[in-house]
């Protein structure tokens, strides 16, 4: 039996800047790798300044989608938009937008998950954490939404109409792009007589709160990341200092992308494989 990963995202773009080295890992070893992405993006901001266009913010939704296609299939994965509306990311004190994905019911908001779950019959999913990965309103809601789906999947009294019920056996929390990432390869930087552009990253970035507990080595995949990434023009801006450290030193100073096994209860001895005790 083949086996199965879900990958639950916000947005377009999410899937190549957290994890995407390891879902193009595992798609290359066969397994059935499947990006979900809660949102089409559309209140997203447009981050590449040459894109910054009267065209691009009047064609953005459909741009997305369109870079979010190219994206995965340089990942070599396959994709579902959940068709929930981007919140966008409102100031402080401002609330969502109505009808949009972080100001759905909860029951509302997971059920395209729930019924993706017992369609695709995952063995294993991947999300964020509580915080979101960082404070956007989709990025917690994505968090809560997964939590909801995972749990409320297997059981046929709920979600009723949304597909036969199914039990995913893992369930991990991104743990990628952490504050020891950054200070293992500025450090390396540094130390290979190289200009590191994360030092003001550092400056801002809090200890890391969630234990990594899976290691996944894809160091030979961190350029297919790079690619996917920059796919998503208007997220990404090309001169990114995320772009400016030796994939050279990336490879040998963090070879992996790290997790944390939320579900079940994680062992004494770090994973270096998704799918450990997993039964297809």
């Amino acid at each position: 039996m083949t086996l199965r990963l879900l990958s639950v995202h916000a947005h377009p773009d999410d899937e190549s800047s957290k994890g995407a080295a390891t879902l193009a890992r595992y798609a290359a070893e066969g397994v059935d790798v499947l990006v979900a992405t809660c949102t089409g993006g559309e209140r997203g901001d447009i981050l590449n300044p040459a894109l910054d266009t009267e065209e691009t913010w009047a064609d953005l939704p459909a741009i997305r989608r369109r870079e979010m296609a190219e994206a995965a299939a340089i990942l070599g994965v396959r994709q579902r938009f959940l068709g929930l509306v981007d919140s966008g990311l409102p100031a402080d004190g401002e609330p969502v937008p109505d009808g949009s994905f972080a100001a759905l019911p909860l029951p509302e908001a997971a059920a395209p998950l729930v019924a993706l779950i017992r369609e695709f019959r995952p063995h294993v999913v991947i999300t964020y954490d509580e915080t979101g990965g960082y404070p956007h309103p989709d990025h917690i809601r994505t968090h809560e939404v997964t939590v909801e789906a995972f749990a409320a999947a297997p059981d046929p009294a709920r979600y009723p109409g949304t597909g036969s019920p199914w039990r995913p056996q893992k369930l991990y929390y991104q743990a990628v792009l952490s504050r020891a990432w950054f200070e293992a390869l500025h450090e390396a930087t540094v130390a290979a007589g190289q200009e590191s552009a994360m030092a003001e990253v550092l400056n801002e970035l809090p200890p890391d709160k969630l234990p990594v507990t899976t290691r996944i080595r894809c160091e030979s995949y961190f350029a297919t990341r790079d690619r996917a990434l920059l796919a998503h023009r208007t997220q990404v801006d090309p001169a990114h200092p995320f772009f400016a450290h030796s994939r050279e030193i990336e490879r040998q100073t963090w070879p992996y992308e790290d997790y944390h096994l939320a579900h079940p209860t994680p062992g004494p001895q770090t994973e270096d494989d998704l799918f450990t005790g997993v039964t297809p």
